[in-house]
């Protein structure tokens, strides 16, 4: 939906983009005390219980029938499984380091170029994307029909609950930050939201019910995750056992299928449900529901660990795989080597975000004292209604001074001889008063451009201005063209990459 108000428009992105966070509880002086040890204890057992669930999923990933696992099967004695889900996690820990705790969707997405080596499904489609200057979040959107619905973001969601817990808020954007670059709108991202929400706030909240019920509040309730995850409570409310509930979650999922992840959500959900509050029991019951197991046993694996600490992790799911991180989808820089690393590592991050943003969640050395959780917003459905209103064709691009926004209103591609409106939107962050050129670089021969200011855009501070552009192409021989958008007049100029495909050609690049 095309936005009325400008300035309205790139304030609430800017704020959303850039992560603020400063009306994240009802109280702003409210500050929630967490003993400082016994929150390690919890991330610490939140990446335990992630190794544990991936490694009992593993050798049975990608099966559609159900199983009937009660422990480890095929696994190296002393080593977890490698697995995806925490690879990138870590990752993203290393982008939140070296970007001073602050990342946007750009941002992981060159971490995704430099340092995630695999193509796999929608990891394959978002870097094949950014490889052809399409940024995200429209690197996830475009030609990804079949896998942005998929599971390669709700799984790699903890490591934000862990940098903002009881902050679902935060989290919730940090996880679409990072979601989009893969599934740009879509289910997908959806789950990373619900997944991060929930785990946010299990730092907090102990809850069960309460904690599903949080995650629900944070995406639509008409999406295929809600509908499946509703199916799956449904069926415990009326008295069904897991592999009926199993079966009512199919059924609710059936629009987006197998290995998608309104269904493999909602049968974490299930384990969780049925499991009797028993960590083991939990974990076998989601992966024995089937399908991308090795994500649905480790999500569910993970909040256990949040909400019970090491105490809720038996030492029998602990001895046969270690403290170790066995790694398959990452590269090129170095990772932590063990859980007890990770952990640290993701401590000293949270102290940093929460410097940043002043979370209402603070460390220290005395009891944990949760007197005015009451007052902390755990489900922030304003934030959460201005996240799914954000546009997969627009590309935001942040410089402490300045920001552009390159929306592309649509799919990225371009009909012989019919005009191709773009909209390019500056918004003046600096302390005063600045003057942007605006330009196209890099335009076909034989292409026409309108709307182009022949003068530098002079803004105040705060204020931006929406141009729209018009780009007609004459010739149109090849599969896909790249150019660039560039606004010079800050401290840094921006170049963002834009590339139109031939509408002929959809599948060039493929």
């Amino acid at each position: 939906m095309k936005q009325t108000s400008t300035n309205c428009l790139c304030t609430a992105v800017s704020a959303l983009i850039m992560l603020s966070i400063q009306a994240e509880t009802a109280d702003a002086a409210a500050k929630v005390t967490l003993n400082e040890a016994e929150f390690r204890d919890r991330v610490y057992a939140c990446w335990l219980g992630k190794n544990i669930g991936g490694t009992l999923g593993m050798p049975f990933e990608g099966k559609k029938e159900a199983n009937n696992i009660t422990f480890f099967t095929n696994i190296k004695k002393g080593e977890p499984a490698a697995n995806d889900d925490l690879d990138l996690q870590m990752l993203w820990l290393k982008a939140m380091q070296d970007h001073d705790a602050q990342v946007d969707t750009r941002i992981l997405g060159e971490y995704w170029l430099k340092h995630v080596p695999v193509d796999w499904n929608e990891y394959g489609v978002g870097k094949k994307n950014m490889k052809r200057g399409i940024l995200p979040p429209l690197s996830g959107e475009f030609d990804n029909a079949k896998w942005k619905p998929s599971n390669g973001a709700w799984i790699r969601s903890e490591i934000w609950a862990c940098l903002a817990p009881g902050s679902p808020g935060l989290a919730a954007k940090m996880a679409r930050e990072d979601a989009c670059v893969d599934h740009g709108s879509a289910e997908g991202t959806l789950a990373e939201i619900f997944t991060a929400s929930i785990e946010s706030a299990a730092f907090i909240e102990s809850d069960r019910d309460k904690l599903i019920d949080i995650g629900l509040s944070m995406i639509p309730l008409d999406c295929g995750v809600a509908k499946a995850v509703h199916a799956a409570i449904d069926a415990k409310k009326a008295g069904k056992d897991w592999k009926e509930a199993r079966l009512d979650v199919i059924k609710a999922s059936e629009s987006t299928g197998w290995f998608q992840a309104p269904r493999n959500v909602a049968f974490t959900m299930v384990g969780w449900l049925y499991g009797d509050e028993d960590f083991g029991k939990s974990i076998c019951i989601a992966v024995n529901c089937g399908d991308d197991t090795d994500c649905t046993g480790a999500t569910l694996g993970s909040i256990f660990g949040i909400i019970h600490g090491t105490k809720g992790i038996p030492a029998n799911w602990t001895e046969p795989i270690g403290t170790g991180i066995k790694t398959v989808a990452i590269s090129g820089f170095e990772h932590p080597k063990d859980l007890n690393a990770l952990t640290d590592q993701t401590i000293t991050m949270m102290k940093k975000v929460q410097a940043k943003y002043d979370l209402p969640v603070v460390l220290g050395d005395k009891p944990s004292d949760l007197g005015k959780a009451g007052k902390l917003v755990l489900a922030d459905t304003k934030t959460a209604k201005a996240l799914w209103a954000l546009s997969p064709y627009k590309i935001v691009w942040n410089e402490s001074d300045v920001q552009v926004i390159l929306d592309y209103i649509g799919d990225p591609v371009i009909t012989a001889d019919a005009p191709r409106k773009i909209e390019v939107t500056i918004l003046n962050q600096g302390k005063k008063t600045a003057e942007y050129a605006l330009s196209l670089a890099g335009l076909p021969a034989g292409w026409k451009v309108e709307g182009v200011p022949s003068s530098p855009v002079k803004l105040k501070k705060g204020k931006a201005k929406l141009i729209p552009v018009s780009i007609t192409a004459g010739n149109l021989e090849g599969g896909e063209y790249r150019m660039h958008i560039e606004a010079a007049g800050g401290s840094m100029p921006v170049r963002i990459p834009f590339t139109l495909v031939n509408s002929n050609k959809r599948t060039a690049g493929k």
